[in-house]
């Protein structure tokens, strides 16, 4: 198998895994955020960092597909 081709299909697994697993992650996330700023206004700012944090998770996964599209 072409090698290219090899590493073509591991950069789009790469980002499609990293973007499905961030996007379960967000929607548990934003609804205990809405949750608890909706208790206690102070909450937002603590929810909002954490519904950053999954997004780290694509960031990586784009440096893995970039990193692999260069080989």
């Amino acid at each position: 198998m072409d090698p290219t081709g090899m590493a073509l299909l591991g950069a789009g697994i790469a980002i499609g895994v990293a973007g499905l697993g961030t996007g379960v992650a967000q929607g548990q996330v934003g609804a205990a955020a809405v949750g608890a700023t909706a208790e206690d206004p102070k909450m937002f700012g603590k929810g909002m960092i954490m519904m950053v944090l999954p997004e780290t998770i694509v960031i990586l996964g784009f440096v893995v597909a970039f990193l692999l599209m260069n080989k």
